[in-house]
């Protein structure tokens, strides 16, 4: 049972979004730490899970945003002591890779918008993607990824522009490269944001906001159900594990 969730947010505008509320529903209180603005990072000791959100700033920028250094620590912390839930996405992935020793760089091409992820042939039969779909519909936003993965760690799933879509270490530690997270209201908030919006134009070309916004919605709610599977095997298989 998840009693206190830790979430790391790195932007005011990603926040925990779907599995905030997936975690409130089994009862979890969550305590956000919002590092960009300087919050300190607490003691892991009283808490079961550790969520790490996305952010526009690279795992190597550790001059501009300093408090990278720390998050890196605390996460290595996390996963090498404590047998506790992690769940990464986007720079969450980036930040666990580097942690365990893993390598961060450009991709050779970014995914920005709606595009398709693939199960590997471990995520087909893995407990933690049990129930996925072969190939699914997801929301990119990246212009890194991960080059070399960590010791331990496994691919549960893969895209032609990037391997490393759904990696997962010792069934403990799982993370998506792409936004799981995302709400409508998320997506609805972007127009708001001009620095998303010059974003989405670069990669896209011009009016690629009211684009991706029209081919997202409709995909919500299986995006949904996918985040929801992947939050439920996580913490089914660490019950499984406590109770082996």
């Amino acid at each position: 049972m998840i009693k206190r969730a830790l979430v790391f947010q790195h932007m005011d505008d990603e926040p925990p979004g779907l599995f905030g509320d997936f975690l409130t529903e089994r009862g979890a209180i969550l305590d956000v730490v919002m590092l960009h603005r300087g919050e300190e990072i607490p003691s892991l000791a009283p808490y079961d899970f550790l969520l790490v959100m996305g952010g526009a700033m690279d795992v190597w920028e550790t001059s501009t945003h300093p408090w990278l250094s720390h998050e890196k620590q605390a996460i290595r912390e996390w996963a090498i002591n404590r047998n506790r839930p992690f769940l990464g996405i986007c720079l969450g992935l980036q930040l666990l890779a580097e942690a365990l020793g893993g390598k961060v760089g450009l991709s050779h091409k970014a995914e920005v918008g709606v595009c398709h992820v693939k199960l590997s042939a471990l995520g087909r039969r893995h407990q933690i993607t049990a129930g996925l779909r072969p190939v699914m519909p997801v929301m990119q936003w990246h212009h890194a990824e991960v080059q070399k993965l960590p010791e331990g760690a496994e691919v549960l799933a893969t895209s032609p522009s990037t391997r490393i879509q759904i990696m997962s270490v010792a069934d403990t530690l799982l993370a998506t490269q792409f936004h799981a997270e995302l709400t409508p209201a998320l997506v609805e908030r972007w127009v708001h944001i001009p620095q998303y919006i010059t974003w989405l134009e670069e990669a896209l070309g011009p009016n690629a906001y009211a684009t991706v916004r029209a081919r997202a919605l409709p995909l919500m709610p299986d995006m949904a159900a996918m985040s929801r599977a992947l939050l439920n095997n996580l913490l089914d298989a660490k019950a499984l594990r406590c109770a082996a």
